[in-house]
């Protein structure tokens, strides 16, 4: 039996603190004479940083996974949401989110704090609802949202001039709108530093998930839960892009000195979509069977940034672009189109695609197996999840598969499920190690 080396993630602690802070600095936006908006994990929020360094953010996905995690917050808000008669089939952050809104009740501590304006995109079926609800249940909050599907980008399609136009054309319009809408001066310089920020949290992270290719895995998917987070929150934040180079450092040393995550690794998998985000251990009980679970396209892609190269079948950090904008209407364009090549984004118009990609990771992580989470919480990211798995398993790799939700704990069964990992591991022919 394997026995590597292990230590504790020394920046461990930093990347909680810039988390907290995060939220801590929202709620108290208006104290220090700032001022606070809401959006999507997936907005540019390189935008809204051009009225001012005073201007804090809430960023609803991971917003909607912390209400997830404090099971009796999370019961208590999806009780209040379906008492105001939303559906229970609907996103399980969203009706988080709501609910909070609804008990007035920050996660966090204290009543929600109310935004000033809400700046959203939309590709995901929810995106744009979701932030017209917040603004009627607030009472008429002004909200921006911009229009970002506009087909796949390379190798699945192709990212024209026209389509890069049309999502661009947006933003400088909603620029405009954020002058008109706060009474505040737009500053470039500091939206072009915001944009280049982007490409740094969103390309490192890429090479941060690079190295989990190691033998082995110099981190688990469990701890990277808490790391991706932070591009979720705010990716143009330059703390977050330091950060970032930080952790690369760090990693990239474990890496050299052979140090695990999981010390008894025999065994790789991957699972998909977001977890449930209330029964998190069952990441620990993998580790009994001396499994390590390296991430996943959403854990790698949802924020982080790669190029798919078909030839090599291999994914690879998305290098920066080769030189910082020097305008607002080259920032706009550069981060559209940055940002429009997101792995994330691609399997929302095939899911091939992300079969092709989730194989990528397969082959070049030295993967052993794949754990499909079938998400009925995230109606987006869990489509044509059906025709990944047989697209999995037809390159070679065991896939288990499990029913839950990422919100909403009532659909999440912790002890069937790790009975089915009990299965699985049998297929993989690994036995427990640990108690």
């Amino acid at each position: 039996m394997a026995n590597y080396p292990t230590e504790t993630l020394l920046s461990w602690s930093k990347a909680k603190e810039i988390r907290e802070t995060y939220y801590k600095n929202y709620a108290a936006a208006h104290d220090k004479g700032g001022i606070r908006w809401v959006g999507g994990a997936w907005t540019f929020d390189a935008v809204p940083a051009g009225l001012g360094g005073n201007v804090y953010s809430l960023t609803s996905e991971p917003y909607g996974a912390s209400c997830a995690f404090n099971k009796d917050f999370s019961t208590r808000a999806m009780e209040a949401a379906e008492t105001a008669g939303y559906a229970r089939d609907l996103c399980a952050y969203m009706r988080n989110y709501w609910g909070s809104i609804l008990m007035d009740e920050y996660a966090f501590g204290g009543p929600f704090p109310k935004p000033d304006f809400i700046w959203q995109d939309h590709i995901c079926c929810s995106h744009a609802k979701w932030y017209q609800v917040v603004s009627e249940l607030e009472g008429g909050i002004p909200m921006f949202c911009v229009d970002v599907a506009v087909g796949p980008a390379e190798p699945f399609g192709t990212l024209t001039d026209s389509k890069i136009d049309y999502v661009t054309g947006q933003i400088l319009d909603g620029i405009e709108w954020l002058e008109k809408t706060t009474g505040r001066t737009y500053d470039d310089e500091l939206f072009i530093e915001a944009c280049w920020n982007d490409f740094r949290s969103t390309s490192r992270w890429a090479q941060v998930c690079e190295l989990n290719k190691a033998v082995p895995a110099p981190l688990d998917e469990k701890t990277m839960y808490s790391l991706y987070v932070l591009a979720t929150l705010q990716k143009s934040w330059g703390v977050v892009a330091d950060y970032y180079d930080e952790l690369y450092d760090e990693v990239k040393d474990r890496v050299e000195r052979g140090i695990a995550a999981v010390p008894n690794e025999q065994a790789r998998v991957m699972s998909d979509t977001q977890p449930p985000w209330s029964a998190l251990k069952l990441f620990r009980y993998l580790e009994q069977y001396g499994v390590v679970s390296v991430g996943s396209l959403y854990t790698f892609g949802l924020e982080g940034m790669w190029d798919f190269d078909p030839a090599t079948g291999d994914l690879v950090p998305r290098p920066m672009p080769e030189k910082k904008p020097t305008t607002r209407e080259e920032a706009a364009r550069e981060l559209v189109r940055w940002h429009l090549h997101k792995p994330e984004y691609q399997h929302f118009y095939d899911c091939d695609y992300k079969s092709q990609m989730m194989v990528a990771i397969c082959k070049n992580w030295g993967l052993s197996g794949v754990m499909l989470h079938y998400n009925r919480g995230c109606e987006g990211l869990s489509l044509g999840i059906a025709e990944n798995r047989l697209a999995i398993q037809e390159a070679g790799y065991p896939v288990m598969t499990f029913e839950g939700n990422m919100g909403d704990e009532r659909e999440f069964d912790l002890g069937r499920t790790m009975q089915r990992v009990d299965a699985f591991m049998e297929t993989l022919g690994v036995k427990k190690v640990a108690a």
